[in-house]
């Protein structure tokens, strides 16, 4: 029989009651505040730029471009890339590992897709431009060839036991350099039509399909809502008040909504309008606007979200995957194959390294020699800051999400108010340190391990 919801927190008034009856995460809500007050800081700033002389705080708000569609539009996309390596990278570090390599990696699986395009598949195999098979064998490639390499990585460190951080240290200056070889050093483009749309603008789905995966987001969201209160009533565990589970379902339908209509409200320009009716032999109505909608490639982050916290919360394979992170000798000692397990993480991180270079280089349209340069620190910050514990055993994909969001929201706001590249790094790092220095504060309060 269901337990009622513990008395104390719903006695405790104000919001801290509120939050105690939501049960809502701190770090989690900790990391939509801190997305909050960035956005409203260069929202501001970049009205203060564009704005005349003279003291108008509504005016700032009001004229600034941070909070626009094209540019959320387009912080959308670029946080992708990050964002998906940082839901593998989840599962390395709470395998108490680091993986130093993902952006050589993502540039060597990029420089193979590109390679496949141009030289194998329409000079060697004949295939002719914009050939249907030409994307798919491509991206096949990359991606049979990142998880390969993944799991050569995992093999070095689960069965040689050598350290990850120098194995994936010569990962980085091996594969970085590979890539280099593979084009010659060259700029390789423009890729294949049908490729380009894992980019951006060049791949989405329209308003009315946006509308569409809006609406099965929220009706998937308020499942998992039910599932979880069905599991807790199950096993006589505590549950929320109604009115706490109902509250939490209408903030998440109206994110996901709200999110949705932002993108439709980003407008196609009217001369591409115009290309695209001519294309399809029609002349276009005048006054016929359109959105852009949700990309290609946030919905392949979407897809990748929903399945990394599946197998974290859901298979056999994440719970050894937690248990050997939080315990490595106590899972070996009840028969976790933890050699294997590192070689599958691994795997699986590569794999979605591949997957990031078709996102990365389609956004750029061609394969070029810097791509991915950083992105191994962008991507484990992005994890840290999610809330991952670099001791192991603790993260969330949805956590790494979010910190790959603040963390593009931090770069795209100074690079709109002409910060200096170097001091968009500085700042990025302080970000680091202090988003570390505050997770150990809050697991010493709440008693957990650090």
């Amino acid at each position: 029989m269901a337990t009622a919801a513990p008395p104390g927190p719903a006695r405790t008034g104000g919001a801290r009651g509120l939050f105690a009856a939501l049960e809502v995460d701190a770090r989690l809500l900790g990391m939509i505040v801190a997305f909050g007050a960035i956005c409203l800081a260069f929202q501001i700033w970049t009205g203060v730029r564009l704005s005349g002389p003279g003291f108008d705080p509504m005016g700032w708000l009001t004229g600034g471009t941070f909070l626009t569609p094209r540019n959320l539009f387009n912080l959308s996309i670029q946080t992708v890339s990050v964002a998906i390596m940082a839901t593998g990278m989840v599962f390395v570090i709470v395998m108490r590992h680091i993986d130093l390599s993902v952006g050589a990696l993502l540039a060597t699986c990029s420089a193979i897709m590109a390679m496949m395009q141009t030289s194998v598949l329409v000079q060697g195999l004949g295939l002719p431009l914009g050939d249907p098979l030409l994307a798919p064998l491509a991206i096949l490639t990359g991606l049979v060839a990142g998880t390969l390499i993944g799991a050569l990585h995992g093999w070095l460190i689960g069965y040689l036991t050598i350290p990850a951080f120098i194995v994936t240290l010569g990962g980085l200056l091996v594969w970085r350099n590979v890539a280099w070889h593979l084009t010659g050093g060259q700029t390789i483009g423009p890729l294949d039509g049908t490729f380009q749309l894992f980019g951006g603008t060049n791949g989405t789905i329209g308003e009315f399909w946006s509308w569409i995966v809006g609406g099965l987001g929220v009706l998937g969201a308020w499942w998992a809502l039910w599932s979880a209160r069905r599991d807790r009533i199950r096993h006589d565990f505590a549950v929320k008040p109604i009115w706490a589970e109902l509250t939490i379902a209408l903030l998440a339908a109206g994110a996901i909504l709200g999110f949705v209509a932002i993108l439709n409200a980003y407008q196609i320009p009217a001369l591409r309008l115009r290309r695209m009716f001519e294309a399809r032999g029609e002349a276009m109505p005048p006054g016929y606007t359109e959105g852009f909608g949700l990309p290609v490639s946030v919905l392949v982050l979407l897809v990748v979200a929903v399945a990394m916290t599946l197998v974290a919360r859901r298979t056999r394979f994440g719970r050894y995957i937690f248990a050997a992170g939080g315990n490595p000798e106590a899972a070996e000692l009840s028969g976790i194959n933890t050699r294997l397990l590192t070689v599958k993480v691994f795997a699986l991180m590569g794999f979605l390294c591949a997957l990031s270079a078709v996102v990365a280089s389609a956004r750029q349209t061609f394969h070029s020699n810097d791509i991915g340069t950083l992105d191994e620190l962008r991507v484990i910050a992005a994890a840290v800051i999610g809330g991952t514990a670099l001791s192991g055993g603790l993260g969330t994909i949805y956590g790494a999400i979010l910190g790959a969001l603040v963390m593009q929201s931090l770069q795209s706001g100074m690079a709109m108010v002409n910060v200096d590249a170097p001091y968009q790094n500085i700042v990025v790092g302080l970000v680091l340190v202090v988003a570390v220095w505050i997770d150990i504060v809050y697991r010493k309060r709440m008693g957990l391990r650090r």
